[in-house]
């Protein structure tokens, strides 16, 4: 997977909870009031990362708004607004 930026972020809207719990993007740089948090649901653990990676985003300003499975590739979208 290609490493995430914040310019790929911004254009996609979409960061991987896996970016978010590492710390590998600095999204005070985030130009958009919305972001979706994407998961893999496989195996169950998605809805787990997915909620960590909200809880680590709502102590930077971040509010959860809804999470949902995207299409069929088992994606979970933790979807995000900046308060």
């Amino acid at each position: 997977m290609p490493r995430e930026t914040i310019d790929s972020v911004a254009r996609t809207r979409a960061i991987t909870a896996a970016a978010v719990l590492q710390q590998l993007v600095d999204l005070r740089a985030y130009p958009h009031r919305h972001l979706a948090v994407a998961a893999n649901a496989l195996g169950g653990a998605g809805i787990s990362q997915a909620l960590a990676a909200a809880d680590y985003l709502s102590h930077m300003g971040w509010e959860l708004i809804d999470v949902t499975e995207v299409g069929s590739s088992r994606t979970l979208h933790a979807i995000m607004r900046r308060r």
